[in-house]
């Protein structure tokens, strides 16, 4: 207990980004039973609407202020476009992976995150990319790849062989789009953030998304789905669980992590969730994990590590 404090006060972003993970390991699981039963179209919406109700309640209780009107117009731009980005083009993606592949696959191909976070910082910002870290984005892909390809299958040419995917390839494209979505908003949260609140923040971004998805629901007419969704009990607890730790703690806990030290290293804890889902995807949905699949997880997240821990 005595080594509690300094520990806090020394580690906190990466005691953040640890819990960050924990919270993403059981929002990831909640979202896709609930997908499964009221579709995560509707559980994206829900969600949102859920949140932001729980930060208001929250954020009246510490701060004093339901409502962030004393953010400045610029972290309100930023951390807005953040929202529409990583919530509703990023997670509307994720969350539909979650049904076609299941949380564990979809969350190994967000690994690729932070990879993909160096790779636009290269591109767009003139980041240089050293052979290190060049090895790490080889390593993660790698492990990536161990997992959603299947053994050599013979193919129609005489002692060829080719590639087959173990999942739906559109659900695999759907977690990469996942992915690409949560580093951009990563890097425009940070950005816009600052030394503001990460609470206070993240509900800047749920507004933002929220709002998103409402005039989505509102273009495809599918208010409907949502009346029948809610009375779904066994859905909407999954939906309400799953919105306590993602939108309310995981998101707002990413936030503290990458406030209080560095953004990779930040990235680098987070992305364990693929390996803390391989237990409960074994135990609670008695998946069949292969040594292949365990491998390539330590794989992916070893890349990771190696890319931003150099």
């Amino acid at each position: 207990m005595l080594l509690l404090g300094p520990m806090l006060q020394t580690h906190f972003g990466e005691i953040a980004a640890l819990f960050t993970a924990l919270f993403w390991t059981v929002t990831s699981m909640s979202f896709e039973a609930a997908g499964k039963r009221i579709g995560s179209l509707t559980v994206n919406l829900i969600r949102l609407y859920t949140a932001f109700g729980i930060y208001t309640i929250y954020l009246w209780i510490v701060r004093g202020l339901p409502f962030p009107a004393d953010a400045t117009q610029e972290a309100w731009i930023w951390l807005s476009l953040s929202g529409v980005i990583g919530f509703a083009v990023g997670d509307l993606l994720l969350f539909q992976a979650f049904v076609v592949v299941g949380a564990r696959i979809s969350m190994l191909i967000m690994a690729l995150v932070p990879p993909i976070t160096a790779l636009m910082g290269w591109i767009l910002m003139g980041e240089t990319i050293t052979a290190i870290g060049f090895l790490g984005m080889v390593l993660t892909i790698t492990g990536v790849t161990m997992v959603v390809l299947k053994r050599p299958a013979p193919s129609l040419i005489p002692g060829g062989k080719i590639k087959r995917f173990s999942y739906p390839i559109a659900g695999i494209l759907l977690a990469f789009g996942g992915a690409i979505g949560q580093a951009v908003g990563l890097v425009l949260s940070k950005y816009g953030m600052a030394d503001y609140d990460a609470f206070a923040a993240s509900q800047i971004r749920v507004l933002a998304g929220l709002v998103s998805f409402t005039l989505i629901f509102l273009f495809m007419r599918r208010w409907q789905h949502v009346r029948r969704s809610l009375k779904n009990r066994k859905g909407m607890l999954f939906t309400i669980l799953g919105s306590i730790f993602g939108p309310f703690l995981g998101v707002s806990f990413s936030l503290l992590a990458v406030q209080h030290t560095e953004t990779g290293i930040a990235a680098t804890i987070m992305s364990i969730v693929p390996i803390l889902l391989i237990p409960p995807a074994i135990f609670l949905f008695k998946e069949k994990v292969t040594l292949r699949e365990v491998i390539g997880s330590f794989i992916a997240v070893g890349g990771v590590a190696i890319l931003f821990l150099q």
